[in-house]
């Protein structure tokens, strides 16, 4: 039998989950939830190896697509695993998953009250001590370098508009929510296009 590529192994995972793989903070035995799957790119790897995955998404067909391609390397999750669900409404009980990923999610909030409530919809379904892998847009690095629209939404150098955060409302959220600061904030600079953020919390004990 072939050995498989490492984009077969891994699909497009996103390179900062990636990481989090090779620091060991995520392992096998652990129940992962992509709040805001999309088509799945993030889930290649944990379905292939064997990892009990959820997922939700708005979207009806990026989730039939994750349905797709939980049938093809882990058949008895594709039934029930993924939801056509808003991250802020998901149906997943509490508490239920080691780790949460939020990749490229929440600078989709429409104002403050948004994303909040979509944060801690996501937040929800962490276990205590549990990772929560977060990706978003922000205007670290960058500030100045934006429109403001309105609030927290700004039109940025690529053409996008988003909703952007910067270090102290993350800051202020972690506590806010009950995380602490797995890692350092990271910020990619795309060439002065847009800033992308990676998050990384533990989730307090209650």
């Amino acid at each position: 039998m072939p050995t498989p590529t490492l984009q077969e192994q891994f699909g497009q995972i996103d390179i900062y989950l990636f990481d989090q793989l090779l620091k060991g903070n995520i392992t096998h035995g652990m129940r992962i939830l992509d709040a805001g799957c999309g088509s799945g790119r993030n889930l290649v790897y944990f379905l292939r190896e064997g990892y009990e995955v959820y997922g939700a998404d708005s979207d009806a067909q990026s989730v039939e697509s994750v349905r797709g391609m939980a049938r093809r390397f882990a058949p008895a999750l594709a039934t029930s695993n993924f939801r056509v669900e808003p991250v802020e409404h998901m149906s997943f009980y509490d508490a239920c998953a080691d780790v949460v990923v939020s990749n490229a999610v929440l600078h989709f909030a429409r104002d403050d009250a948004h994303f909040e409530t979509m944060l801690r919809g996501s937040w929800r379904v962490l276990k205590p001590g549990g990772l929560f892998f977060c990706r978003l847009a922000s205007t670290i690095g960058m500030e100045g370098q934006f429109k403001r629209i309105q609030g927290r939404r700004f039109l940025a150098p690529d053409g996008a508009e988003r909703y952007l955060v910067d270090a102290a409302l993350l800051g202020s959220m972690a506590e806010r929510i009950g995380g602490e600061l797995a890692e350092p904030l990271k910020t990619t600079v795309v060439q002065d296009q847009r800033a992308m953020t990676t998050w990384v919390l533990q989730k307090k004990p209650q």
